[in-house]
């Protein structure tokens, strides 16, 4: 059975857990728009803490799955996966929007149009950094969501909704898709990792995130760019212990890797990117 709590999300419970459905599972997809900005007057992101505490508190009967902060890549999760949240309107009658699937998980965003982080303003969620979205995408997939957008991934704040593609597919939904609502967000959401540009073949690795490459982490994925990186000349491993673990020769033997490929500077820093991973091949595990 997948993980009830994301790996890495602090654990928030405010109980009031309520079975789903069943049915195809879905995702949807929110940001907390709790501002409103323009281009031309833009404010100040709220505090993360003061979102979490919201939905921990007075704020609990709408409170989602999980609080996600692109900008640090921090998440709360308030229910667990196999239980419905409450952060859609779910009229009587009709599909229960919050329950139609054998899951439903709610993703809130800290976000809204033209918020400003340091000096930076930042007019859609795509634009953010979106760190930890690896990782939530690969939860959320692991209880069985396709990444897929059945009625099409959100480019702008209209609302396009069909009750019958909502009741039959799995997969990913706008809040301004979801039936009975009439919210209009996200507006925008990263692209799903590993599945927007062509791979030379499906034998090889797609990229798993920046987000996977942390100090510490273990996994035959890079056991298997280990042995890559060393086939194509670049390998800086003072040995071979722990192949399957990311670290320091890892890193000096990727940043090799990026030279290889005519990179410089902070571009070839050891951090690997899409794009020099995919031409780097690595086989599928």
């Amino acid at each position: 059975m997948p993980d009830l709590w994301m790996p890495g999300a602090q654990h928030l419970d405010i109980g009031d857990h309520a079975p789903t459905d069943g049915g195809p599972a879905k995702a949807i997809a929110h940001i907390t728009w709790d501002k409103n900005a323009t281009a031309a007057k833009p404010v100040d992101l709220v505090s993360y803490t003061a979102l979490r505490s919201y939905f921990a508190g007075g704020g609990a009967s709408v409170a989602p799955h999980i609080l996600w902060d692109p900008f640090t890549g921090s998440f709360t999760q308030f229910v667990p996966a196999n239980s419905r949240s409450k952060s859609v309107v779910d009229l009587a009658g009709g599909t229960r929007t919050n329950r139609a699937g054998s899951v439903v998980i709610q993703i809130e965003a800290l976000f809204f149009p033209y918020c400003r982080v340091g000096s930076t303003v930042y007019p859609r969620l795509v634009d953010t950094p979106c760190k930890g979205w690896a990782d939530l995408q690969n939860w959320v997939h692991s209880w069985g969501v396709p990444n897929t957008w059945p009625m099409g991934k959100p480019v702008d704040f209209t609302s396009h909704r069909s009750e019958s593609t909502w009741e039959k597919s799995g997969g990913w939904y706008g809040h301004s898709q979801v039936p009975e609502n009439t919210h209009q967000d996200p507006g925008s959401w990263p692209e799903f990792v590993g599945t927007t540009t062509a791979k030379p073949s499906a034998k090889y690795e797609p990229f798993p995130g920046s987000s996977f490459f942390a100090t510490g982490r273990k996994s035959p994925i890079i056991a298997a760019m280990h042995k890559r990186l060393v086939a194509v000349g670049c390998g800086r491993y003072q040995s071979d212990a722990n192949a399957n673990v990311w670290g320091s020769g890892d890193e000096r033997s990727y940043a090799a890797w990026q030279r290889h490929l005519g990179y410089a500077g902070t571009d070839a820093d050891g951090k690997p990117g899409k794009t020099s991973w995919d031409r780097l091949q690595v086989p599928n595990v």
